[in-house]
């Protein structure tokens, strides 16, 4: 039986804020946004070629914004990765070699962390 992890749920104070920082700066795909009541909204977003998504809206989770750490998303191209982020304006590291991969980090505008990986090359 396959186990798989489709979403991931991101605690943020500013839902407007978020999805604008998700979509246009980072580059997810905006799947959905949906107003169900005063107190539920709904916003799904999608890394590229990605099969897991975030949700981030009002009345999902118990959370305190920016608690969530170190989501990590694997890319073929950590440098290219980067470059585009710093291009649309988002803080990110410089790209730090480890035996494991290449990683470049940043955060969202409420404190929550990610990781860009590039795996490195298979031995043998």
């Amino acid at each position: 039986m396959d186990w798989k992890l489709e979403l991931v749920f991101v605690p943020v104070t500013d839902v407007d804020r978020a999805k604008r920082f998700y979509a246009d700066q980072v580059g997810f795909h905006a799947d959905h946004d949906q107003q169900v009541n005063d107190e539920l909204r709904f916003v799904q977003l999608t890394p590229p070629g990605s099969a897991c998504s975030i949700a981030i809206g009002t009345g999902l989770i118990d959370m305190t914004p920016g608690s969530l750490r170190s989501l990590q998303v694997v890319v073929e191209d950590v440098a290219a990765a980067r470059k585009q982020l710093v291009e649309r304006g988002v803080d990110a590291s410089e790209v730090d070699v480890q035996p494991w991969g290449s990683f470049v980090t940043f955060a969202d505008p409420d404190g929550n962390t990610w990781a860009l990986q590039q795996l490195p090359p298979r031995q043998g």
